[in-house]
C-alpha cells in the first residue's frame, strides 16, 4: 500500500506552451504530432516540478485533458456535440477580486448514443510518465456516478432509458480502465469524486436529485458503483478517493462541513486513503474524521490551491495537531485541498507559487513525520 505522507490531488497548472498549442490545434494551424510534442514537454515540466518540491507521489498534471472529468468524453463516442461548459456549469463563488460566476448547464447536453470506446481513457498518461519518473505514479478517474452529469432523461432515452443503465455502462468502462491501468504496472490509483459533498447545499443537490435518485440512493447506489471499480483488484494497488466542493477558476461551489455524508461515506467506500478537503472554514471542523474506520489514511488537504497565499510549515503543523485529536497521526497524511487546475483555464496563482505550495506540503511532512 502507498504510506506516503505528502500527497498531490492531480491536476497542476498548464505552461503557457500547452494552453497555445490546445488553440493552434482546435484552429488547425498545428498538426497532431507537433501538438503531442508539446503535450509531452508539458508533462515533463510537471514530473520535474513535482520532484523538485519534493514530492514522492507524482501525476501527469492532467496535461492531456481538458478538464480532469473530461477523459471518458475524450475517449470514448456516444456524446454527440459538446464543448468545455460541460464541465465548468453551476453558481460558481469566489473571494475576493475572482469573484461569483454563474454558467448555464448546457441545453443539448446528453449522451445521445450507447458508448464506445475509441482508446482507453488515462493508458497513455500512466504509460508516458512511468518512464519519466522513479517516483510513485498516480492515475486519476472520475467517479462513475459524478458522471450522472452527462445523462440527459430527454436527449438519452434512446441510447440509455434510465440513469441506472448509463451509470452502468460507465461503470463498466472505468472498471476496464482500472483492470488495464493495472495491467500495465499503475500502483496507485484516484478516483475523484466532488459530488458527493454537493450534496450539503440544497441548490446543487437539487441537480442530482432532478436526475432521479434521492440523497439516500446517492450515497448508497452511488457508492457501489465506485466499489465496483475497486472490488478484487490486487492488493498491492493502493486507491485513493477525493472529496471537495468545487474548484474552478479560483471558484467553489457549495460550504459546509463533512458532518452529514461522513458516516456513509468514510465507512462505506472501499478506498485506502480519503483524501479531504480542509484548506479553510468552508470545509468545516476536523469532528468529521472520527467516522473514518481505522483501516483508512485521510489525506488532509490543507494547502489551497484557491490563491497564491502561501502556507506555513508552522501552521499545518497545528492543523494537523488538531484533527490528530479525532484521528491518529499515524493514519494522516497532507496535500493540497484539490487540483491546481482542475480545468485548463487554472487556478488565480503562478506556477511559481503553485511550486511553493508544494514544497511547503513536502516540508510539512518531514516535520511532523520524519
Amino acid at each position: 500500500m502507498i504510506t506516503a505522507r505528502a500527497d498531490v490531488v492531480g491536476s497542476l497548472l498548464r505552461p503557457r506552451e500547452l494552453l497555445d498549442a490546445q488553440q493552434a490545434l482546435s484552429a488547425g494551424t498545428i498538426g497532431r504530432a507537433d501538438f503531442k510534442a508539446v503535450e509531452d514537454r508539458a508533462v515533463d515540466f510537471c514530473v520535474a516540478l513535482q520532484e523538485d518540491a519534493g514530492l514522492g507521489v507524482v501525476t501527469d498534471g492532467e496535461m492531456r485533458r481538458l478538464s480532469f472529468q473530461s477523459q471518458l468524453v475524450q475517449a470514448v463516442d456516444g456524446f454527440g456535440d459538446w464543448d468545455i461548459d460541460a464541465f465548468l456549469w453551476g453558481e460558481w463563488h469566489g473571494a475576493g477580486n475572482v469573484g461569483d460566476k454563474t454558467t448555464e448547464r448546457p441545453a443539448g447536453l446528453g449522451v445521445v448514443a450507447p458508448m464506445t470506446r475509441r482508446r482507453h481513457l488515462s493508458a497513455e498518461e500512466f504509460t508516458y510518465l512511468r518512464a519519466r519518473t522513479t517516483r510513485t505514479v498516480k492515475v486519476t478517474l472520475p467517479s462513475p456516478s459524478m458522471l450522472a452529469n452527462l445523462w440527459s432523461p430527454e436527449r438519452s432515452r434512446d441510447a440509455y432509458p434510465t440513469l441506472e443503465d448509463f451509470l452502468a455502462d460507465v461503470t463498466r468502462i472505468l472498471r476496464e480502465e482500472v483492470e488495464e491501468l493495472v495491467r500495465l504496472g499503475c500502483r496507485y490509483i484516484q478516483i475523484d469524486a466532488p459530488h458527493y459533498p454537493l450534496l450539503i447545499d440544497p441548490k446543487t443537490r437539487a441537480f442530482y436529485e432532478s436526475q432521479g435518485w434521492t440523497v439516500a440512493q446517492w450515497l448508497g447506489l452511488g457508492l457501489e458503483l465506485d466499489n465496483e471499480l475497486m472490488r478484487g483488484i490486487d492488493d498491492g494497488v493502493t486507491f485513493a478517493f477525493h472529496l471537495c466542493r468545487g474548484n474552478q477558476g479560483s471558484r467553489w461551489l457549495v460550504e459546509g462541513g463533512y458532518d452529514t455524508i461522513a458516516a456513509p461515506i468514510f465507512k462505506g467506500i472501499a478506498a485506502h486513503r480519503l483524501m479531504l478537503e480542509y484548506d479553510d472554514e468552508r470545509s468545516g471542523d476536523f469532528t468529521p474524521l472520527s467516522e473514518v474506520p481505522d483501516d483508512k489514511t485521510v489525506v488532509l488537504g490543507l494547502v489551497t490551491t484557491k490563491h497564491g497565499g502561501l502556507e506555513t510549515v508552522a501552521e499545518m503543523t497545528a492543523r494537523i495537531a488538531d484533527a490528530a485529536r479525532h484521528i491518529p497521526l499515524d493514519r494522516l497524511a497532507i496535500s493540497p485541498q484539490c487540483g491546481f487546475a482542475t480545468s485548463i483555464g487554472g487556478n488565480a496563482l503562478t506556477i511559481d507559487e503553485q511550486s511553493a505550495k508544494l514544497a511547503v506540503v513536502c516540508e510539512t511532512a518531514e516535520r511532523v513525520w520524519g
